[in-house]
């Protein structure tokens, strides 16, 4: 083995699972059927967060088992890592894994979001174990601390596959608040640069994007790279199925942006932005409709 992790998150990752309180799952009686995961690392990561809900329970009474396991994800981010540097990453890879703990509480608040935001959620464990929202933000609430310690390409690896099983696309570089619900969630774009408030609820098929391109001076058909293209999202903002927000711009807090709208300029706080002209439908009897 490459890596073995000699920092504490285990520690504070078992007292974590036992200070959980309902409506997470607390019990030891939890026997969900086994539901593979094609990606080791997604999968060792869903059974450090929530190992109630993935039939896991030995962890909670078992601190070597947590380390154990901390350090099998610590090996699999090294492995990924290092291809791209070169470099010995174990610093990296132990500045990510220190934060495990504070990335279990983010979820929580992320399950806690969902539960209060979609009247069909039953329970939290539901929500952990099947809602396609919160598997995208689980990995890219991992992937984004890979990013920020200079694992950006692997952290692209860890969203792009959350993309292809989730159909929701956050990159890893998009700074994501706290209370994050995405619902129903296919199509779901946000961009590199783009920031997300608390209590964020967002809808299916829209994209926090970029609006135009910057060209490099010096390098003909070269995009310009690491500057600021996508938009800022306040707090208690809701985003309606289909909308495009595009380009540097910011949308204040407690705004409800309909759905279809199309935004490319600042929206002031408490402000509601729809669609005011919906195209008239028209109705008519096809020559096959049956007889009276």
């Amino acid at each position: 083995m490459a890596y073995s992790y000699a920092g504490e998150a285990h520690s504070a990752l078992l007292a974590s699972y036992r200070s959980d309180e309902e409506p997470f799952p607390t019990g030891s009686c939890w026997n969900f059927p086994r539901r593979d995961c094609v990606r080791e690392e997604v999968d060792v990561l869903r059974r450090l967060l929530f190992p109630r809900c993935w039939d896991s329970d030995s962890l909670i009474e078992d601190e070597s088992a947590v380390r154990e396991l901390v350090s099998e994800l610590g090996e699999l981010f090294y492995t990924g890592i290092r291809p791209y540097t070169g470099d010995d990453p174990t610093d990296a890879v132990d500045a990510v894994l220190d934060q495990l703990p504070a990335i279990r509480e983010l979820l929580k608040k992320d399950v806690e979001a969902a539960y209060k935001g979609d009247p069909a959620a039953k329970s939290y464990a539901e929500i952990i174990r099947s809602y396609p929202g919160f598997r995208a933000i689980t990995v890219q609430r991992m992937a984004h601390a890979l990013y920020e310690a200079g694992a950006p390409e692997y952290a692209r690896e860890l969203t792009e596959f959350a993309k292809t099983d989730t159909g929701i696309d956050i990159h890893p570089g998009a700074e994501i608040g706290e209370y994050l619900f995405i619902d129903h969630g296919t199509g779901v774009v946000i961009g590199e640069t783009a920031t997300v408030g608390d209590w964020a609820r967002i809808y299916q098929n829209v994209t926090l994007g970029a609006l135009h391109f910057e060209e490099e001076e010096d390098e003909r058909n070269m995009l310009k790279k690491g500057y600021k293209r996508h938009p800022d999202i306040g707090d208690h903002v809701v985003v309606g199925a289909g909308s495009n927000i595009l380009g540097a711009i910011t949308i204040g807090d407690h705004v409800s942006i309909g759905a279809n709208s199309w935004i490319t300029e600042d929206v002031p706080d408490h402000t509601t932005v729809y669609v005011s002209d919906h195209p008239e439908q028209e109705r008519k009897r096809t020559e096959s409709a049956p007889q009276d």
